[in-house]
């Protein structure tokens, strides 16, 4: 199915969203945000799909922003119109896991795009960066913010003030990247993880999700506290029970997602 600037399937339990503007390596236009964040939404909400991943092709995930919007930006209007706020809070306000299937570039806003996510997969091929200050600005979408709590504050610093890019295996030393994979194979390990994810008892997937992201915001004592009463809570739903049965009995869990 084809919305113009992404392409949308199902499958295994999985939502996949395919940016689709390869002419212009899939940059991240304001048309192409919209109908991003529609498909989000909208497998956010379908009881049929527990997770989400988000690609491009094998030669690029999105190089960046679309620069021909940005060079018509002023500061008025990028401010008065909180200029990239949409995609930040339309990403984070996901509730599903939502994972990154990365091949060839990642670079500026497709880097930040893919920092958004919950989980990368990258490609060997991947090269990751954020190179706007070789255009006289700054990472806008998250890049300063992210990139140092993923790689720590030396590589970020390094990336973001020489515009250098990192290539997957360093991405994956670093701790930017779950898994590095032939580019062949991207899409389909990303897949089979969301599969693996939709699998599991949706309430507590959601509550796992919760719990992880809240550990970048809190204290060590209230985080550790946010996660017991999560923990708790998780002992209410009918697929507790039902997982420590199927345990105790030695057989796969049928989770009623209730």
């Amino acid at each position: 199915m084809s919305t113009d600037l992404i392409l949308i399937a199902k499958s295994q339990g999985v939502g996949i969203i395919k940016l689709n503007r390869p002419k212009a390596l899939n940059a991240l236009s304001a048309a192409l945000i919209e109908q991003l964040l529609g498909s989000v939404k909208s497998f956010d909400e379908d009881s049929e799909v527990g997770a989400i991943v988000i690609t491009g092709n094998e030669r690029v995930f999105a190089a960046g922003a679309d620069i021909k919007e940005l060079e018509k930006l002023t500061f008025v209007n990028a401010y008065m119109g909180n200029f990239l706020q949409s995609l930040a809070d339309g990403i984070a306000a996901a509730r599903k896991p939502i994972l990154a299937a990365v091949n060839g570039y990642a670079l500026g806003g497709g880097c930040e795009l893919a920092m958004m996510c919950d989980v990368i997969y990258a490609g060997n091929n991947a090269v990751f960066g954020q190179p706007e200050i070789k255009i006289g600005t700054i990472p806008g979408a998250g890049g300063t913010q992210r990139l140092i709590r993923a790689i720590g504050k030396a590589k970020a610093m390094h990336m973001v003030l020489t515009g250098e890019s990192m290539k997957a295996d360093e991405a994956e030393q670093a701790g930017l990247v779950a898994k590095v994979v032939s580019p062949e194979k991207t899409l389909e390990v990303a897949i089979a993880a969301g599969a693996a994810m939709a699998s599991m008892s949706r309430p507590v997937l959601l509550m796992a999700k919760e719990s992880v992201n809240r550990a970048e915001d809190l204290a060590l004592s209230e985080g550790l506290r946010f996660e017991r009463r999560l923990y708790h809570a998780s002992f209410s739903t009918n697929d507790s029970k039902e997982g420590m049965r199927a345990f105790i009995q030695k057989r796969k869990p049928t989770f009623e997602h209730a």
